[in-house]
């Protein structure tokens, strides 16, 4: 099973720390030459980059630049602190695999490691605030456009909500299927896949270990958890390693991007929520690989709560999220 373990922060962390508490962070060329998280050393199997990447083109490095005093210093918690690159139905091909190939690109030429989410399985979200995906005769030579883009090792966070939803709605096709070749297509490029299997609210651990095994993993690494969603970490962390224990010790990582203060129950846009602890690879004593930004904080999760649609920016949601953050 693999591993990495944790060291000091790097220099380059520390000085964006520091000015971020002034509230006086570096221009762009700083994060674009790769302001870090939490500095690692790998070990095993685990990626050969010691650090995740910190990707100067999301939505939220947009709103930092522009921003200033309080909203500024807010924004930087979320703008230079890794998080992952959505790829999905949204693009054609050759898009697609430019996009992909421009964010590995970046992220291996700066020495990092990046994280992709893969999200486009048929029938995606039962049709709701997310759905869509491509259709079912293209789903295979879709991911092979994603894996012909990857540049690197990339961390690739499979298909969330795919394996929680399985059989819950028509146009699935043949799930499983997809997912295995998707894993395989994703690995044989290089990449360090973990299978989605929902979050700690959702199917038992047993129910979760049955659909994972559906799967296998003779390609992935091991399983995600938590994405775009509330649980603690300490909860998500117990339930994980009751399924871990269930499929051979197989390891995971948890999306930490907006559970500071768990759930409330609601899942689309709910308030009083904050960020959670940054992104870092762990070494633990447990099968838990990774803590992970996978959901973008201040991307709406749709039009409820008084949110825009899916994916986009929502600033107050964003600033509430930061102030209330334990850190």
């Amino acid at each position: 099973m693999s591993r990495v373990r944790r060291r000091t922060r790097t220099a380059a962390l520390a000085a964006a720390l520091a000015l971020m508490t002034a509230g006086t962070i570096a221009a762009s060329q700083s994060a674009t030459a790769g302001v870090t998280s939490l500095g690692v050393t790998s070990l095993g199997a685990s990626p050969a980059a010691t650090d995740l990447y910190v990707d100067p083109t999301t939505q939220a490095y947009a709103a930092w630049q522009a921003a200033s005093g309080t909203n500024r210093d807010l924004l930087a918690k979320i703008a230079l602190t890794p998080q992952s690159y959505w790829i999905g139905d949204w693009a054609g091909a050759d898009q697609t695999r430019q996009q992909v190939a421009d964010y590995t690109g970046r992220a291996a030429a700066a020495g990092q490691t990046g994280v992709l989410t893969v999200y486009a399985i048929p029938g995606r979200d039962c049709g709701n605030h997310s759905g869509g995906g491509v259709p079912e005769s293209e789903y295979a030579r879709w991911v092979d456009t994603v894996a012909s883009g990857i540049v690197g090792n990339p961390v690739v966070v499979l298909e969330p909500d795919a394996l929680a939803q399985l059989g819950d709605c028509d146009g699935q096709g043949d799930r499983v299927g997809y997912l295995r070749y998707a894993a395989a297509s994703l690995a044989d490029a290089g990449a360090r896949v973990y299978i989605d299997a929902g979050h700690s609210g959702w199917l038992s651990p047993s129910e979760a270990a049955r659909r994972l095994q559906l799967i296998g993993f003779t390609d992935a690494v091991g399983f995600a958890l938590n994405t775009s969603n509330y649980q603690t970490t300490a909860n998500t962390q117990a339930y994980a390693e009751q399924v871990s224990s269930q499929v051979g010790g197989r390891p995971y990582v948890i999306d930490t991007s907006r559970n500071g203060n768990g759930s409330n129950g609601e899942w689309c846009n709910p308030r009083g929520r904050a960020l959670g602890e940054r992104p870092r690879f762990v070494e633990d004593g447990t099968a838990l690989d990774a803590l992970l930004w996978v959901k973008l904080p201040g991307e709406s999760d749709g039009a409820c709560n008084g949110g825009p649609a899916a994916g986009q920016w929502w600033q107050e949601i964003a600033l509430e999220l930061a102030a209330n953050a334990h850190w």
